[in-house]
């Protein structure tokens, strides 16, 4: 079977500088792939400027990049589920067709051995 995903679909399911995320071989657990909860975000509080010192910028700074890192770590998660699902549609699509061939033959090879037992009889 050979299945070639678009490599834009390879890059974006890859972490840079790391191996290239094969659909292949990838097999993700019951965990992975269950759904996540939606979790409803607390109102906003708005701070005073006057409280706004280097401790909270600080911590602002670090939760905006935690953010972009679980942004990030979704996107690419959704991207290797989504590259993975196609190589699985694929790769059911062949075997179905395989599956048909198989019947073909199974009945093209009943048909022969049925006209075989009605000349020489039974077996």
């Amino acid at each position: 079977m050979t299945f070639e995903p678009d490599p834009a679909d390879l890059a974006l399911s890859s972490i840079p500088g790391h191996e290239t995320f094969d659909p292949r071989r990838h097999r993700f657990s019951e965990e992975e792939l269950k759904p996540q909860p939606i979790m409803k975000k607390a109102r906003k509080i708005q701070v005073p400027e006057e409280q706004k010192d280097e401790k909270y910028w600080s911590r602002r700074y670090k939760n905006n990049e935690a953010a972009k890192r679980s942004r990030d770590a979704r996107r690419l998660k959704e991207n290797q589920i989504s590259v993975r699902a196609a190589f699985l549609e694929k790769e059911n699509a062949l075997l179905r067709q395989e599956v048909v061939a198989v019947r073909q033959e199974l009945s093209h090879y009943r048909a022969v051995l049925s006209r075989y037992q009605a000349q020489h009889g039974a077996l």
